[in-house]
């Protein structure tokens, strides 16, 4: 007997017959003995039904009644799974955030968990019961519900199999595992059995919509063993309940990776947009100028690339912002360019950036050299790289992210069998 979170996402909820499916997933690893803990989206489409309603109600809504009216829809289809599941037998009951309770900090609409208790999920457990958890809600510490923010299921998800100690943490979704690349770009993209933490934050972050990013960082944190599913698949299948290797890709601690790869995966972050400042004095506090009044206005800064002339009295800062920033981005640069000062502003949109991902780059030399090569071969202009440890982004124009993408999989060997 085990214990398992199985959390699962809005097209999986989507209609009474979909979670009519869930129910027969659900009592699949009833049925084996194990311990159970759901955790449900909203019905597809549904949150942005509701924070359209906010915004018709109110453009400058209270962030605290946001709150009440969006997490509604996660508590419509817990109760609604848990009817289907007592409709087949099992014993199951609906939980809300706050009953649990699931305590987060007073940052409404995007709120972080503080602490969990899971005792007396884990007494439920003991009586043969489901719980079925309303996922992407809290409480506040002014004792009001509190949401996670977009995609924050796969959070409440990760935290909540922490919290019981549970053996393995089930995201069920619309596709069967985490892939080495996009395969709408890519046909030849292979599904991955296992990917280590480490790459799964990398590729969650660079643009792949498989998982979010910080239900990733928990699992990393806390050693959630997570396995990426599809609820798609017939629930009696056979291997479905295979419990040490079920369909799918599991997210695990690189030492459970005994044959690593060099290259994992490539990623892409569509819409990303340039922003040059030149001849800037090359004198300290000038990268403060400039990126604390970004972040104090929440615009998101990636790629950092300084270049200084050859008498280091001047230097250019270049740097990445979402396209969606960008005139945000040019009017607090702009406000403050007597602080800054910069002789010239230069702003560049529809870039795109792709990324190699993978543990192995650590032990092995000439990956970005292979990258580089098989670009230039393509004619691919490369206008900004960043590395870590693990990673080599490269921001390129938007009109050649898909031959990019293509090419660096084919490179690495990703497309082989």
């Amino acid at each position: 007997m085990a214990r398992i979170v199985m959390k699962f996402g809005g097209t999986s909820v989507a209609d009474m017959d979909r979670i009519r499916n869930v129910a027969r997933h659900v009592k699949r690893e009833v049925d084996a003995g194990h311990e159970v803990a759901v955790v449900v989206s909203a019905m597809s489409g549904k949150t942005n039904e509701l924070v359209a309603w906010t915004r018709d109600a109110s453009p400058m809504h209270d962030a605290r009644e946001y709150d009440a009216v969006v997490a509604s829809g996660e508590q419509v289809t817990s109760g609604l799974l848990a009817l289907a599941l007592q409709n087949i037998g099992i014993n199951a009951r609906s939980w809300q955030g706050w009953q649990i309770p699931i305590k987060t900090d007073n940052a409404h609409g995007a709120a972080r968990i503080l602490e969990i208790d899971g005792s007396e999920l884990i007494r439920r457990f003991g009586e043969g019961q489901v719980a079925v958890v309303a996922g992407f809600q809290g409480l506040g510490p002014d004792n009001r519900i509190a949401t996670l923010g977009r995609g924050g299921s796969d959070t409440s998800a990760v935290a909540i199999a922490a919290a019981i100690k549970a053996d393995r943490c089930d995201i069920y979704t619309d596709v069967d595992g985490v892939y080495t690349t996009d395969p709408r770009i890519e046909p030849k993209a292979k599904r991955l059995k296992k990917i280590a933490f480490e790459e799964m934050l990398e590729m969650a972050s660079l643009g792949a919509k498989v998982l979010q990013v910080r239900s990733v960082e928990l699992a990393m944190v806390f050693k959630v063993r997570t396995f990426v599913r599809s609820s798609f698949d017939d629930p009696d299948a056979p291997g479905m309940g295979d419990f040490l290797n079920p369909p799918g890709t599991l997210i695990c601690d690189e030492e459970e990776i005994l044959e690593q790869e060099v290259v994992t995966g490539i990623a892409y972050a569509k819409d990303e947009a340039q922003i040059s400042l030149r001849r800037l004095a090359d004198r300290p506090g000038v990268s403060a100028a400039i990126f604390g009044p970004l972040a104090e206005a929440h615009i998101n800064v990636d790629m950092i690339v300084q270049n200084i002339s050859e008498d280091g009295s001047k230097t250019d800062m270049t740097f990445t912002v979402p396209s969606t920033d960008v005139d945000k981005a040019l009017q607090v640069l702009n406000g403050s360019k007597d602080k800054i000062g910069f002789d010239v502003i230069q702003n560049e949109s529809g870039l795109v950036k792709v990324s190699v991902i993978g543990i192995g780059m650590r032990s092995h030399a000439g990956v970005a050299a292979s990258a580089f090569r098989a670009l230039a071969e393509k004619g691919i202009n490369i206008k900004a790289i960043t590395t870590s440890e693990i990673k080599i982004s490269i921001l390129i124009d938007g009109a050649y992210a898909e031959l990019a993408v293509r090419t660096l999989h084919s490179v690495y060997g990703l497309d082989k069998s």
